[in-house]
């Protein structure tokens, strides 16, 4: 780690504001100063005379607290590593260990590269939701997310920021939510295609320009038991039409400066039935892709989904509400079509390949009997007793045959 710029406290900075008419933006404001022995400047243009006096005055007043006049525009990867040594100041030894793991693993390959003062609050969410997704642990969530908000600290005191944008609540709940679903995923679960019709439906109407897109990613995703990184990563290639098999082979997923592709969770490719009630919207969009690599779905501006950006785009959160699905997660769209294949006789060892578990213990999860087919277990029981011969048996003679119901 390289060590903070020393600025002595009460830096002077030199300034000056040059008109120039003839430019787009006619007011160039200028500030300049000494570190460590080199002359450095730091420009910037603006519209009106005001507001050029405005970003010196704010550049002077932080070279006070010997902050230099760069800081402010330089990326969080490297503002954390010059303000680090402050950041993490009084943490013991064995918390520092985790929290730098947290910085380098987590916070930089999916925030460094944005500008400090672009850090927000719902930059953050996102964030630390998109660590979830990559199912990390609580712990290790908790720790980069703690460093971050050392960091973002540190970056109030600067006066980079106004607030600090990283102390963001809510985000243990879908922990609570993770256990649940270990205990009894088929709780998360639609109850019917009608349910997920619905949603589908209801999410389209409340997006942006109403894109249809949104339904259909939902119901392909309820339909094949699929991850939405993995709905995201599907190409034309990938679905053969004459057995309507589907080959998993690719997900999409948050990575250092965006998006990327990558393999399946479990690393290994897997195959999935495209159901009949699925089968007309894959067909239209793999004869509108015009080549074999097309995505199938994309955003309206033809991007990679994620589970965030479906999220946001279609108000998922309120429209779940509103449909009496106040918990439902993207996530749950796999738990119903697990659990829909499971309650139709799908054997347990096939549901495993389809779903790409790595365990059979998590797919025997989904084999749970509903209520009707436990129902359906007794009434047959039932008929079996009514129907069957009994043998009484006797302590002291020969069992005797009885037939009828007792």
């Amino acid at each position: 780690m390289s060590q903070p710029e020393n600025l002595p406290i009460g830096l002077d900075l030199a300034a000056d504001i040059e008109h120039r008419p003839d430019k787009p933006r006619a007011y160039r404001a200028r500030v300049r100063w000494w570190s460590e022995g080199q002359r450095r400047s730091k420009s910037e243009s603006f519209d009106d005379l005001p507001s050029a006096e405005k970003w010196i005055a704010g550049l002077q007043q932080k070279a006070k607290g010997g902050v230099s006049p760069d800081t402010a525009t330089l990326d969080l990867a490297t503002y954390g590593e010059r303000v680090m040594p402050l950041a993490i100041r009084g943490l013991e030894l064995k918390t520092l260990d985790p929290y730098m793991a947290g910085w380098k693993r987590r916070v930089v390959p999916t925030l460094g590269h944005l500008p400090t003062r672009s850090i927000t609050n719902g930059v953050v969410d996102r964030a630390v939701y998109g660590w979830i997704a990559d199912e990390c642990s609580r712990s290790t969530v908790k720790n980069s997310l703690a460093i971050l908000v050392r960091v973002m600290e540190q970056a109030v005191r600067d006066g980079i920021i106004e607030r600090n944008p990283a102390r963001v609540v809510g985000w243990q709940r879908e922990y609570r939510l993770a256990e649940d679903e270990l205990d009894d995923p088929r709780s998360l679960a639609l109850p019917n295609w009608q349910a997920v019709a619905t949603l589908a439906d209801a999410l389209v109407k409340r997006s942006l320009g109403r894109f249809a897109g949104w339904g259909e990613v939902v119901k392909f995703a309820a339909g094949t038991a699929a991850r939405i990184g993995e709905v995201s990563g599907v190409r034309k290639a990938d679905i053969d039409r004459e057995t309507w098999i589907w080959t998993v082979r690719r997900q999409t997923t948050a990575a250092p400066g965006g998006l990327v592709d990558k393999g399946t969770k479990g690393k290994r490719a897997r195959r999935v039935p495209i159901i009949e009630e699925i089968r007309p919207l894959v067909a239209a969009r793999m004869d509108s892709a015009d080549e074999d690599e097309a995505r199938l779905f994309t955003g309206p501006r033809g991007g990679r989904i994620t589970t965030a950006v479906l999220r946001d785009a279609t108000h998922w959160d309120d429209v779940v509400k509103e449909l009496g699905f106040e918990h439902l997660r993207r996530h749950d769209l796999r738990h119903t079509g697990l659990t829909w294949m499971a309650d139709a006789g799908v054997p347990v060892h096939v549901l495993r390949k389809i779903a790409g578990h790595g365990s059979l213990t998590t797919t025997q999860r989904y084999l749970h009997p509903d209520r009707r087919a436990i129902d359906a277990a007794g009434a047959s029981l039932s008929a079996h007793l009514g129907s069957v011969a009994m043998v009484s048996w006797s302590p002291t003679g020969p069992p005797a045959i009885m037939t009828g119901s007792h």
